[in-house]
Order: structure tokens, then C-alpha cells, then sequence
């Protein structure tokens, strides 16, 4: 692969790439290839800790540059126009992917893992990596370079945000027995640990602090670390005073995310993932 790596980062650098080049194409049909058989990733965990492969993201831009719209689709049902370089993928029986009628999308060059469920309408984005047993159901999204971990149910019309730009900036994480509710969405390069849940609306940026009432403790995005959710946290939708100005005197509060407890027995009764729906 460092071949290849050294390949794109060459051509990304180059300021007006020629669309015809055949040769470039190829060399992004190839890296696009790597991408979607899980063969590179845009962000890997290494000694403990997730760090990103900007030369990947490039190879994404890259394709986007070199792309040109096409049209696609069934002209007596519905048509689509798009970068030629990111067609929709599909999937064969023998992949053992689920993905159920209804309107669900995934873009080619998004790693989608054996026994994963998709539930309609859903959507995956190119640079997205999404492992064994999960399930992303209804209205849900996973967006671009999101890396989402084995045993993950993403929960009907949760977002997962993506982080393609810019290039050192590492992408959503969601880590393996993740339970992310209903109309939760996560967003600006958001690492959640391993077996966290997420209550239904439960939203988390890097402007957004959350509270530890089981430890005392406050969790923040910093300028070169993202904001973390703790393994095995459990996270509810609450709300903080506000105590100063008018805001305080008309008794208002602001949205706050706050952990309440963390997974024990009785919580993985009420989320446990059925192997049947797999």
C-alpha cells in the first residue's frame, strides 16, 4: 500500500488534474477498490488510540476532482445524477449483506462488512467503514468516513456525521457494541467508546460538553482532541441552567448530554442485539 499511498498523495498535489488521463483514473479504480474491500480505511486504531489517514482522504478528494456527472438509474422510474467515480454500489447474496427494499443507498467506496443489516431508506458514504453485525436502520445515516465498529445498531434516523474535510481531521468514530437511539446524531469527529448507549436524541459536537454524574467529571473536545463518550457510558438527553443575564432571569436552559450510569446487567437485557435478525 505505500505505493499506492505515495501514488495518490502525488496526484492529489497536482493543482489542475486532468480528467482524461486514463492512467490516473486507473490509479484511483484501484485505490477506490482498496476502499471499498476494507483493504484501507480513513482512520485506524493504532496502540490505543485512532488516527487518521489523510493520504485516503485525498484519495476520496482526488476522486471527486477527476469525476464527471453522469446519469444513472431507470428513466421510467427514477434517475440520478452524479461523479461518475462514486456510483452506487451492489451487492451480491454471496456477501452475506442485508440490505432490505425500500430506497437505501451505498456509495461505492464504502467498506460494508459481512452480516451487516441495512434498514430502508438508509444511506452510506464513500469512506464510511461499517463492521460485522451491525445494523443501520430506517432514515439513518453514515456519513463520509465514519468508522463504525462490529455489533453497532444505529437506530432509526440517527445521523452519524461524517469528516472528510479537512484532511487531518479524524472522522466519527463509533466503536463495536455501540446502541445508538432514535434521532441521535453525532457529529465533528466524535469518538464513541466501546458498549456505550446513546439515549433517543442524544446529540454530540465538539462544542458540546458532557456531564458525568456517576464520576463528577466533564468531558470537552479540545483543539487537537476530539470530544470522547467513555466505553460502556450511558447517555441521556438533559439540560444545564443558565445563570447569568436575562437568560438566568427568564429561567432558561441550554441542551446538555449527560451520563447517568454505566452498562451493567440490566442495561444489556434491554439492549441486547437478536443474532436471529443477522
Amino acid at each position: 500500500m505505500h505505493e499506492l499511498q505515495r501514488e495518490i498523495e502525488r496526484l492529489y498535489a497536482i493543482p489542475n488534474i486532468p480528467q482524461e488521463d486514463l492512467a490516473i483514473f486507473a490509479t484511483f479504480v484501484r485505490f477506490r477498490d482498496a476502499l471499498t474491500s476494507g483493504e484501507i480505511r480513513a482512520a485506524e486504531k493504532i496502540a490505543g488510540k485512532w488516527q487518521t489517514n489523510a493520504w485516503v482522504k485525498q484519495g476520496i478528494l482526488l476522486g471527486f476532482r477527476i469525476g464527471k456527472l453522469v446519469e444513472s438509474g431507470d428513466p421510467k422510474v427514477l434517475t440520478f445524477v452524479d461523479k461518475g467515480t462514486y456510483p452506487a454500489r451492489r451487492f451480491a447474496a454471496r456477501e452475506q449483506i442485508r440490505v432490505i427494499p425500500g430506497g437505501s443507498s451505498v456509495r461505492t467506496g464504502a467498506y460494508v462488512a459481512s452480516s451487516v443489516v441495512c434498514m430502508p431508506p438508509m444511506f452510506i458514504n464513500v469512506g464510511a467503514y461499517v463492521d460485522e453485525g451491525t445494523m443501520v436502520d430506517s432514515h439513518a445515516l453514515v456519513g463520509s468516513c465514519a468508522q463504525i465498529g462490529k455489533r453497532v445498531h444505529i437506530s432509526a434516523a440517527a445521523q452519524i456525521g461524517g469528516v472528510l474535510e479537512p484532511i487531518n481531521a479524524t472522522p466519527v468514530i463509533v466503536e463495536d457494541e455501540v446502541l445508538v437511539g432514535g434521532n441521535c446524531g453525532i457529529y465533528e469527529g466524535t469518538q464513541v467508546g466501546a458498549r456505550a448507549v446513546l439515549g433517543a436524541g442524544v446529540i454530540l459536537t465538539r462544542s458540546t460538553p458532557l456531564f458525568d454524574t456517576v464520576k463528577g467529571e466533564t468531558y470537552r473536545a479540545t483543539e487537537t482532541d476530539p470530544l470522547r463518550v467513555p466505553e460502556g457510558a450511558v447517555v441521556v438527553p438533559g439540560s444545564r441552567a443558565i445563570s447569568k443575564g436575562k437568560a438566568a432571569e427568564w429561567g432558561l436552559s441550554l441542551y446538555a448530554p449527560v451520563i447517568v450510569k454505566y452498562r451493567d446487567e440490566r442495561t444489556d437485557r434491554g439492549v441486547e442485539l437478536e443474532d436471529l435478525l443477522r
